[in-house]
């Protein structure tokens, strides 16, 4: 089963000392107010609601996983009971509009909480993640009526909300969808057609289920031209905000997954079902967007969350593990072997997790901190700067994060050995729930065409140019620095071959635009990396700073030398794939 603890200390000098995200709230109405104590006490008690009352029920819902019968979907054993003290202790409410009855607290406070619910049980943590993305497309595109009727439910969590994006002919093309929209006199509208994969589609945690379904009315161009965004409630909804009849929108099976097994992922059969209109018409892909940009951040989160939690349970079997004498003699004499940080190996396996799970949480919570600012901040310029910076970062905060949680959870199972196997230890879970998350909310590929396609190219890499100038203000910043010289050389080296590359690149796509996709997914591992570089010699030198014990701070240094020297140079690989060119991909028959 393992263990999980809340990495409190780490979040906190993020937030405090490395961000400095007291100082930046000052800065944003309405967040003025919020000071470190009200930080630290939400990371605090967040921490401990995850590790004494989710924790327990990770493994419970791995094994029992969700139940289907006749159209109703029963969660795991203890779910239902937890998600009640969820709600009850205001935790969906978190970073909601006060004017709904959120607690209006800034959407970086919001990150970080979704950290530890994730380490702590990542199929429980679906359930207000996608109630969150719903919240969020009908904050910004409902109208009043539809805001004050759903929104205020959704954000107590007394009802849930989901995405019903796919169907079985389409995924990630969505020009192929085929739900219809047929109008009815009284405004609202028929719905029918099949979705699948729908988290969180069918349960029993909550009164309502708000699912919003993307489909065609009848004079849809053709196309992704044609998407429309409805509200299609499990229960309709009268107009006080009372629940009335039950809608023609079912669940018509769950998936048999290969994790998160305590989340429902629903095949839901839409039969002339009641919705309601979000937004215009032919529309419905804007509002999409903006609930997948929160979905895709929340899903880096979750790449981060897991990778920490087998981080933890890896270092501690490895100090507790005896096997074998180290090479260079002896360091337990009175034991009947070494443990396993005698093992050079094994400290390689911890520290390339360490360098991944501490360098990802700062790249997430810097993204965070910009969709704050991007929101609330009253100069436009300054809000405009952090739209481009947060549209550049979001497929790097998924597709790569995502990613290295994967290396991280193997590296950790194969510290156990064959013990990782067993399923009791829990390391195995931890492999399979992470690689889902490569693939849901746009897969590791989708991510790279983004960033290269559309951030670069398309945007003309606006977001890419304020973080090369932000990388290269560092470094100026930093270059009379003796005990940074060892980062700062080698980034300021790494930071000009990005942006030369990046030119390269973009006038070899011009010439022949199946480049894009041959170089799509190295460029996204080399920014990543690139990215990842700048953030942990922005923590050495904040750590140098800051008010931590000698020991904190060594740790920093010795992890960031080790990224450096050991995990850094994998850009040349990524460099030599994207110079070889879509020449060396040839036919495949």
């Amino acid at each position: 089963m393992g263990q999980y603890v809340a990495p409190r200390r780490d979040m906190q000098f993020v937030l405090h000392e490395l961000l400095h995200v007291d100082d930046e709230f000052r800065q944003l109405p309405p967040y003025t107010e919020v000071a470190r104590e009200l930080i630290d006490q939400v990371i605090e008690q967040g921490g401990k609601f995850a590790a004494e009352v989710l924790f327990p029920l990770n493994q419970v819902g791995d094994v029992e996983g969700c139940r289907y019968a006749d159209g109703v979907v029963t969660t795991p054993p203890g779910f239902k009971a937890a998600y009640e003290r969820f709600r009850e202790a205001g935790w969906p409410s978190i970073a909601s509009d006060p004017e709904f009855g959120g607690q209006g607290l800034p959407h970086t406070l919001g990150y970080a909480l979704e950290e530890v619910i994730n380490s702590a049980n990542q199929a429980f943590a679906m359930y207000p993640c996608l109630t969150h993305g719903a919240y969020e497309a009908l904050h910004a595109h409902g109208t009043d009526e539809q805001k004050r009727i759903f929104l205020p439910k959704l954000v107590s969590g007394q009802w849930t909300g989901t995405m019903c994006l796919t169907e079985p002919q389409c995924g990630t093309d969505l020009g192929l969808l085929r739900t219809k929209a047929e109008p009815n006199k009284d405004g609202s509208y028929r719905i029918t057609g099949t979705k699948i994969f729908v988290s969180s589609g069918e349960h029993d945690l909550a009164q309502n289920i708000v699912h919003l379904v993307l489909a065609r009315l009848p004079d849809a161009p053709a196309g992704s031209r044609g998407i429309s965004m409805f509200i299609v409630p499990k229960y309709k909804v009268n107009a006080d905000g009372s629940l009335g009849e039950r809608n023609s929108a079912f669940a018509g099976a769950i998936e048999h997954k290969m994790g998160i097994k305590g989340s429902a992922t629903c095949v839901m059969n839409f039969d002339g079902a009641e919705g309601y209109l979000i937004g215009k018409p032919h529309k419905g892909l804007m509002a999409m967007f903006t609930m997948m940009n929160a979905a895709r951040l929340a899903v880096g989160v979750q790449g981060l969350a897991l990778a920490e939690r087998a981080l933890q349970n890896s270092l501690n079997y490895a100090r507790e593990r005896l096997q074998s004498r180290a090479l260079s003699g002896v360091k337990f004499p009175d034991k009947p072997a070494d443990n396993l940080l005698a093992q050079p190996d094994v400290r390689r396996m911890l520290l390339t997790q360490r360098a991944f799970v501490e360098g990802t949480r700062l790249l997430v919570l810097y993204n965070a901190l910009q969709v704050d600012i991007e929101g609330r901040a009253t100069d436009e310029a300054t809000r405009q700067k952090a739209s481009e910076l947060v549209a550049f970062l979001i497929p790097i905060s998924k597709g790569v994060v995502t990613e290295l949680a994967i290396e991280c959870t193997k590296e950790a199972l194969q510290i156990y050995g064959g013990h990782g196997y067993i399923g009791e230890n829990g390391m195995e879970q931890f492999s399979r729930d992470a690689r889902i998350t490569t693939l849901y909310e746009g897969t590791t590929g989708i991510q790279a065409a983004d960033l290269l396609g559309r951030k670069i190219l398309q945007l003309q890499g606006v977001g890419f140019k304020h973080f090369l100038e932000e990388i290269s203000g560092f470094c100026q910043q930093h270059s009379a620095d003796e005990s940074l010289r060892a980062l700062i050389g080698p980034l300021a080296v790494y930071a000009k071959q990005w942006g030369d590359m990046t030119v390269k690149l973009a006038q070899r796509v011009q010439a022949n635009p199946e480049e894009l996709g041959a170089a799509a997914n190295d460029y996204l591992y080399y920014s990543g990396y690139v990215t990842l570089a700048y953030l942990w010699a922005r923590s050495v030198a904040a750590a140098d700073k800051s008010s931590q014990s000698a020991a904190f701070k060594q740790a920093k240094r010795d992890t960031a030398s080790f990224y450096f020297t050991r995990i850094l140079p994998r850009c040349l690989v990524h460099q030599a794939g994207i110079e070889a060119g879509v020449a060396t991909l040839p036919e495949i028959a």
